[in-house]
């Protein structure tokens, strides 16, 4: 991921344990869950892009190397 509007990994990651933590914990209203759970989904997608990113990295390297 090389988007400069797109946090970092952990950045992500941190933030999403956050949304997963006050949805867990409760206590907030129908459409703040809905605004938290789709703001997860983002964070997922932005983590998931991060993974996927290393992972072909990885791939290739291990390829040059073969």
């Amino acid at each position: 991921m090389t988007d400069p509007a797109s946090p970092s990994y952990e950045a992500a990651r941190d933030e999403l344990s956050e949304v997963v933590r006050k949805l867990e914990a409760g206590g907030v209203t129908l459409e703040e869950s809905l605004a938290l759970w789709e703001r997860g989904e983002e964070l997922a997608k932005v983590c998931q892009g991060w993974l996927d990113g290393a992972k072909a990295r990885l791939d290739a390297a291990l390829q040059e190397r073969g």
